[in-house]
């Protein structure tokens, strides 16, 4: 999610090469003719996509970067590939959530200024709770769809609580700004929180990472004093980008020490150091908490050209991201989140989708035929992005900020955490092509 006024530094991506990132073998994103020949793995997980017709009436305002419709594109392409409509790839309806529900993390005074506020009625109170701004417009259906965001929220997780499937789609929220009783960022009630709140009091050991370009505050706070959700945010770095925190040295306090993570990212970030970033400060945190389940959410305007951030991913790093966390073999939660170039955020979430399925890229999908024959992509390579190419100077740049980082988390946050620095090695695609 995103917030107002932000803009990029150039001056401050000057920098050196580092030695901890050289080590590495470069990752390379590869384009899909050279990975449709891998043999393909035959998946048993059974996937839900939460949704409901009633939503497409909801809409934030018009000139608002924030578009609702996202979902219902994604679903349309996901129908349009047949990645949806079968028993194991299933839907699901969303629902309203209730006034008790909302309470488990949200203040009574808030959600009563949230229901004035979208009546018509802006008070000095709302005001001083965040509503109004540039980032948090009131309008007539802003409680309504977050009341639906968090819905399908907590039906996504008693999905998983129930058994009844492995991963389920939420794409209707990722709303990971909102405070107890303040509004920011797009976002008004935070169904994340809810999410997690749910599978903690069933006595679920839980990991929300967020890997949307703007940090998780609202959900940071929710948790940062408790251990038994562990909180990991790999963002754009606070001094570019709103809400400008979620910096290495934000650890949790009291019983939540060393159970808050941020992996703040340079402007400019492209797939190769977003993986490793991932892979050495990500992974091992995740796997020495061992959680039994886990929510991501999974905000796509950390890809190259959305106009709210500074970011030059491609939808690539989102299926090495998905092929590491399905080998921990964990039910899975994957809410929504930013992405403001909504082709961008649409092609992702699908290609996100059938990664989860089990497919790879031997199919029409990653030929053309998505690109091509449906006119779903800007380019004809199907739902994949092609590679970007990555100049010596934002190499170097990124490099530099990104090793000391790195370095920060192993030296202060690993020892909290149990977590083990990984050793060097190649990294997944270094073989390929």
């Amino acid at each position: 999610m995103a917030g107002d006024g932000e803009v990029v530094c150039p001056n401050r991506l000057a920098g050196h090469a580092g030695s901890l990132l050289s080590l590495e073998v470069r990752i390379t994103s590869l384009p899909p003719s050279a990975r449709r020949l891998r043999p393909r793995r035959m998946n048993n997980r059974r996937l839900a996509f939460i949704y409901s017709p009633e939503i497409e009436r909801l809409s934030y305002p018009p000139s608002c970067p924030f578009k609702t419709q996202r979902a219902g594109l994604t679903r349309q392409r996901m129908l349009s590939f047949g990645l949806l409509g079968t028993p194991d790839r299933c839907e699901r309806p969303a629902r309203k959530v209730t006034n008790n529900e909302l309470l488990v993390f949200h203040s009574p005074a808030y959600l009563e200024e949230l229901q004035r506020a979208a009546a018509g009625e802006l008070t000095v109170t709302g005001l001083r709770m965040g509503l109004g701004g540039p980032d948090t417009p009131v309008f007539a259906d802003l409680f309504e769809y977050g009341a639906w965001a968090c819905g399908a929220g907590l039906n996504a997780a008693d999905l998983l609580l129930a058994r009844e499937a492995d991963v389920v789609f939420n794409l209707l929220g990722g709303f990971h700004h909102a405070m107890t009783e303040r509004a920011a960022g797009f976002c008004y009630l935070n169904d994340v929180v809810l999410a997690c709140e749910r599978l903690a009091a069933a006595g679920k050991r839980v990991a929300c990472l967020d890997v949307d370009a703007h940090h998780g505050d609202g959900t940071q706070a929710a948790f940062y004093h408790r251990d038994d959700v562990l909180t990991i945010s790999m963002h754009e770095s606070g001094r570019t980008l709103f809400p400008w925190g979620g910096f290495e040295d934000e650890i949790g306090e009291g019983p939540g020490r060393g159970h808050n993570v941020n992996v703040p990212l340079p402007a400019e970030t492209y797939d190769e150091a977003f993986l490793l970033a991932f892979e050495r400060a990500v992974l091992p945190v995740l796997k020495a908490y061992a959680p039994e389940v886990l929510v991501l959410e999974l905000g796509l305007d950390t890809l190259a050209g959305d106009p709210l951030t500074h970011l030059c991913l491609t939808n690539n790093s989102v299926v090495e991201v998905i092929q590491h966390l399905m080998e921990l073999q964990l039910p899975v939660l994957v809410a929504g989140g930013g992405g403001y170039h909504v082709e961008h955020t649409v092609r992702g979430w699908t290609l996100a989708w059938r990664t989860f399925a089990g497919e790879v890229d031997d199919d029409a999908h990653s030929l053309g035929l998505g690109g091509v024959m449906l006119g779903s992509s800007e380019w004809a390579g199907g739902l994949r992005d092609p590679i970007r190419h990555v100049t010596a100077e934002q190499r170097a740049a990124v490099t530099a900020e990104l090793e000391e980082t790195l370095r920060r988390l192993q030296g202060t946050l690993f020892p909290q955490s149990g977590a083990e620095s990984p050793p060097v090695h190649r990294g997944r695609n270094a073989n390929r092509g």
